[in-house]
């Protein structure tokens, strides 16, 4: 990628990062957030991603999809596109709290393609691991609370249709509550993974410079991503609640083991 090709593309995930922010409002306050602000910088994010990748095509003199991260910012921009066209033919938004993070995701990765500048000092190095490090384990706890009070759901939710209640399920607190609890849960993990990822992710870049893609533990802290924005698309978009949500998050938890297993071997990289 050229330097100004590049600069277009940085400029469009910072604006499509607008739409993560809203996405985390929606998540966290659940309330329609920063819809409009956020819609707008979405559409104005399109317009310097195809500048960017039409500067490259021409510098270039073919289609710019020669390596992961071109076609990673064409496939951002086709998304984009679609999400733009059904907004405007039937006016819904209930797509955006999942869309919004994707492009974001796709557009940072895309913009992280061109050379990268080694670190400053062995100290920053470290520190912005650590905080990775700090970012994902607050996001596996809140994971887990999730999943613990899946588990309780259930449970509370079995003793009250075979109306035949053990003991121990007078110590658990209501189904509505438990919902609530899972939701909120829910929605701190999201925050404090989306964090993780970005911080990982810049990380890498500087590490790595366009050969981190190949880092397997970074491939599954977007495992992990993913996961954390498929439980919040369902609940958030489609309405999930109670039961349905309750699986997922427990599913979740087992699908996540293999990041914390990876995070495992990071001590020996804060001092690489």
């Amino acid at each position: 990628m050229g330097e100004s090709s590049v600069l277009w593309l940085r400029v469009a995930a910072g604006l499509y990062s607008l739409g993560l922010l809203h996405a985390i409002i929606m998540v966290v306050r659940q309330h329609e957030g920063i819809f409009k602000v956020a819609f707008g910088a979405f559409g104005l994010a399109a317009v310097f991603q195809l500048v960017s990748l039409v500067e490259i095509g021409i510098a270039q003199h073919h289609f710019p999809a020669n390596n992961v991260f071109e076609t990673l910012s064409i496939c951002a921009l086709a998304v984009t596109i679609g999400f733009l066209a059904t907004w405007f033919r039937f006016k819904t938004a209930s797509l955006a709290v999942f869309i919004f993070p994707l492009v974001f995701a796709m557009t940072l990765v895309s913009a992280l393609g061109g050379p990268a500048s080694s670190w400053s000092n062995p100290t920053l190095r470290s520190t912005w691991l650590i905080v990775h490090i700090v970012l994902s384990l607050l996001g596996y706890a809140s994971l887990l609370f999730t999943a613990v009070a899946a588990i309780a759901y259930l449970l509370q939710e079995r003793q009250l249709k075979t109306k035949q209640p053990k003991n121990f399920s007078r110590f658990l607190p209501p189904l509505g509550m438990l919902d609530d609890l899972i939701f909120q849960s829910l929605g701190a993990g999201f925050v404090f993974v989306t964090a993780s990822m970005i911080v990982i992710t810049i990380w890498a870049y500087k590490e790595y410079g366009t050969a981190w893609l190949g880092d397997s533990r970074i491939g599954l802290s977007f495992i992990t991503w993913g996961i954390y924005l498929a439980l919040v698309f369902f609940r958030v978009s489609l309405g999930w609640r109670g039961r349905k949500t309750a699986i997922l998050a427990i599913a979740a938890v087992f699908l996540s083991a293999a990041t914390w297993v990876a995070h495992s071997n990071l001590k020996g990289l804060m001092h690489g």
